[in-house]
């Protein structure tokens, strides 16, 4: 059964799923991102302090604005936050999507949480991933940040683009023309993959991983990095889907007792 409630329930659908979502994302990311986090820190303060040994002090370093048992604390409020914004955002989104497609609620959730995570976090995850604290020149974090906001363009164009390709295919079902299930499946997926490609090639690369610093934890963290958002995306999805299950359900029970 299609979206049929207004806007306001949905939003409200959207911002609890969100937090939902957003509160299981940042249990993940504590239990999978902490300890590379804390890694990489110790890795960082011990070249600092080889530094300062071999000559280099620049004199008495200022103490951090927030602790780590403080940005630990705060990690939970960054991600739960996080999942109300995008959970508002989704239900904008489901509320304009379901006036173009005649897909059941639920479906249409999942399909909206999959192309968010495609566009938001994998396309530009693959591009430039995410680097532990150690990583990275401060002089280009103006750079690298207008680069990631360009891979979210980038991410956003190529799904709709392959959401494009998919109702145009779906638009021959309606005129009597058979499309075999290959070329439905096969159109959307070239199509997104096209403008990735020829954004990846357009992009420049950046490359600041020293030689010197642990492959095997820099992947470790991009993992849990990765499996961090892909949470928060999935339960957003399935939470708006089940809401929606749930809201269907209940106002089919009233109808009934409403014609008894």
């Amino acid at each position: 059964m299609p979206l049929v409630d207004n806007f306001t329930k949905l939003l409200i659908r959207g911002l609890l799923a969100g937090l939902i979502a957003g509160i299981l994302a940042g249990g993940v990311a504590f239990v999978l991102g902490e300890p590379h986090v804390n890694a990489a820190i110790a890795i960082e303060e011990a070249n600092s302090a080889a530094g300062e040994t071999a000559g280099h002090s620049h004199g008495d370093e200022e103490a951090p604005l927030v602790s780590r048992d403080g940005q630990r604390a705060g990690l939970f409020l960054a991600t739960s936050l996080a999942g109300l914004a995008l959970g508002a955002i989704f239900a904008v989104v489901a509320n304009y999507a379901r006036r173009i497609t005649a897909m059941s609620g639920p479906l249409l959730a999942m399909a909206i949480a999959l192309g968010g995570w495609l566009a938001i976090e994998a396309v530009p995850f693959f591009k430039y991933p995410a680097n532990p604290p150690a990583v990275g020149d401060p002089d280009t974090i103006n750079q690298r940040t207008l680069l990631w906001l360009a891979t979210v363009i980038l991410g956003l164009l190529a799904v709709t683009a392959a959401a494009a390709a998919a109702k145009a295919v779906s638009a021959h079902e309606y005129l009597s023309v058979r499309v075999y299930l290959s070329v439905r499946v096969a159109a959307p997926v070239a199509a997104f993959l096209v403008i990735v490609v020829i954004g990846y090639v357009s992009l420049p690369t950046i490359n600041e991983v020293g030689d010197d610093f642990p492959a095997t934890l820099l992947w470790e963290f991009r993992l849990s990095s990765l499996a961090t958002q892909a949470t928060l995306w999935l339960v957003l999805g399935l939470a708006f889907a089940f809401l929606t299950e749930r809201a269907t359900k209940d106002a089919e029970v009233a109808k009934k007792f409403a014609l008894r």
